[in-house]
């Protein structure tokens, strides 16, 4: 009964003197798990590694050189130059505050991809026959922030799709890929920062 009740006390012992030791964890660890936004990547650097990162949590920042009027549900934000832009959508967080304009923004999010491939512009055509394409931006061109994030050179729809099509073209021959990845980030949490 005595080495029981002493094995029994022992054990607990061991279980208190573990149980309070955090010091295992990084400040970094401490921070994701309480949802902070501990480190973020650049821009350029989270576009050059895109398809890697696909479906995982990413933090970034950049300028956000425009926000959507549709809504206020879109913004971009820029890397080293307007060549490296990625699109924000705010998801369940609402409309994006209008002084992320001009402004360093930090993000925390979800980074997917779209796929713009055959099916994809058959299915765009025919909604352009039926007139039921949803319009953004000004006119049937699109908005002009959106085209150039995704390096469109076209202005009517038609030069649009006619424009993706060579450029699916050209990526199959140079990868065997029938498709164009755009990038994108699903806002969870946002910060202005400047």
């Amino acid at each position: 009964m005595k080495i029981k009740s002493i094995l029994i006390l022992a054990t607990a012992l061991l279980m208190v003197a573990c149980g309070g030791n955090t010091s295992n964890k990084s400040k970094g660890e401490e921070a994701q798990a309480q949802g902070e936004v501990v480190a973020a990547m650049e821009i350029d650097a989270l576009l050059a590694s895109a398809e890697k990162l696909v479906g995982q949590e990413v933090a970034i920042e950049g300028i956000c050189t425009h926000i959507c009027s549709h809504g206020g549900r879109k913004i971009f934000l820029m890397g080293s130059d307007d060549t490296k832009t990625i699109r924000i959508e705010s998801g369940k967080l609402g409309a994006f505050d209008q002084k992320c304009v001009n402004s360093i923004v930090k993000v925390k999010g979800m980074l997917k991809e779209e796929r713009i491939d055959e099916a994809y512009l058959k299915n765009w055509e025919e909604l352009e026959a039926a007139n039921a394409a949803e319009e953004h931006g000004d006119g049937e061109g699109g908005c002009s922030t959106e085209k150039a994030a995704r390096g469109e050179t076209g202005n009517t729809t038609e030069e649009r799709i006619a424009d993706f099509r060579a450029r699916i073209a050209e990526r199959k021959e140079a990868t065997g890929k029938e498709y164009l990845s755009f990038y994108f980030v699903e806002a969870t949490a946002y910060e202005v920062l400047e």
